[in-house]
């Protein structure tokens, strides 16, 4: 992304991220974590020769995953954004409809809406857990609004039941993106089992991931059945090469789905250890003057998909400061999200309006490492690193 101020908005979004010293001990962001069955599984495949999307392999993997998110029905598919686009396009939104999702995401979400001929319109966060303010939402419904998208925000619910109610009271379409949110728990209820539909990413930073790949859950038999058949052009039953829709090419292959199920064998465990790492992250930082941790409502189980901290100005140095002194240690860290009225790709959509709390999470906000395979001694080194460069503020 090259350097580039928005007129009228005082946020610089950096046009590189800082260079790593890896002379000393390199600590990634994010890697995958392969702790199981994994090459057994994708061994066996490729003897059996089932590599492409066909044969036992995507089948099993979905109902694996279904089971494990609560939900009746899973379609497995390319990857986290062609499961929000096939959601959408399964719930026939296209041009003139409008879907409300919150400026605060990654653009996947809102090119996904694009994709279908339709526009998004945007809501701002809120503070308390990063997520969509819900009580946002009904100002921004038109009467071409068809459908709500929520982004579970680095593993963090949003207020589903808020969301629902409005859904039902204008009848909206519910389609979850929570593609960072594997194993998240609202009110109890497995994130998964929840709207219309959920669509989960695969990609190799998730915690459960297939290097690439996406997956759509749902409780609707024929929404379930209808995404299946638009997953893979369309093909009607009458007739081979026969097709009465227009479909897309989204199929998962049998490789990535042996993954997936070796991974989805360790779903708790290694969900258990993105929580675990978050507490000792906590407990390691909580106290540094000028740091911000991530949130966890009284009603939500965070996944912690990526343990982020934003910066304040009481810090002594900003946001962007502070990940170049780290990256001199030998750790890898990452800036939160753009949100969509900045990208220059849909600026002009948005010219005049604003999204403070977005912005100030924009500003403010990056994440350390978080792989599922970080030992205790690198976050304890990591934070050490932290508490050193704020010691030297002083």
């Amino acid at each position: 992304m090259s350097n580039f101020i928005l007129k009228d908005i005082k946020i610089i979004i950096p046009g590189h991220e800082p260079k790593i010293n890896k002379e000393k001990r390199f600590i990634p962001v994010c890697e995958p974590y392969l702790c199981g069955n994994e090459l057994k599984y994708v061994t066996r495949c490729v003897r059996e020769g089932w590599i492409s999307s066909i044969g036992k392999y995507v089948e099993e993997f979905e109902s694996k995953f279904a089971k494990a998110c609560g939900a009746k029905y899973a379609v497995a598919c390319s990857n986290g954004t062609t499961a929000l686009h096939l959601a959408l396009a399964t719930l026939g939104i296209g041009p003139g409809d409008e879907v409300i999702i919150p400026a605060f995401t990654m653009i996947a979400s809102g090119n996904a809406v694009t994709y279908t001929g339709a526009m998004f319109k945007l809501v701002d966060s809120e503070m308390a857990t990063w997520n969509m303010d819900v009580s946002q939402i009904e100002k921004a419904i038109t009467k071409r609004t068809k459908a709500i998208m929520p982004v579970h925000t680095y593993g963090h619910p949003v207020d589903m039941d808020k969301i629902l109610k409005i859904a039902r009271k204008h009848k909206l379409y519910v389609v979850e993106d929570a593609a960072e949110a594997h194993g998240a728990l609202y009110k109890g209820r497995k994130i998964g089992s929840i709207g219309d539909f959920s669509c989960f990413s695969f990609y190799a930073n998730k915690i459960i991931t297939t290097g690439e790949g996406g997956m759509l859950t749902t409780n609707n038999r024929k929404l379930a059945e209808k995404a299946r058949t638009l997953r893979g052009h369309a093909f009607s039953e009458e007739r081979h090469f026969w097709h009465k829709q227009v479909g897309f090419n989204y199929r998962m292959t049998s490789l990535q789905a042996a993954v997936g199920i070796a991974q989805t064998e360790k779903f708790s465990q290694l969900v258990s250890l993105r929580r675990s790492h978050a507490r000792l992250y906590s407990s390691l930082l909580n106290g540094v003057k000028g740091l911000t941790l991530p949130p966890e409502a009284s009603w939500a189980k965070n996944v912690f998909w990526m343990y982020g901290v934003l910066v304040e100005d009481s810090f002594g140095m900003t946001r962007d400061e502070l990940r170049r002194e780290l990256a001199k240690t030998g750790v890898e860290t990452r800036s939160f999200f753009v949100p969509l009225h900045f990208q220059p790709v849909y600026a002009g959509n948005f010219r005049n309006q604003r999204f403070p709390v977005a912005e100030e999470l924009c500003r403010k906000g990056f994440y350390l490492p978080s792989s599922s395979g970080l030992t205790k001694n690198e976050i304890t080194y990591i934070t050490s690193c932290i508490k050193n460069i704020a010691s030297n503020l002083k």
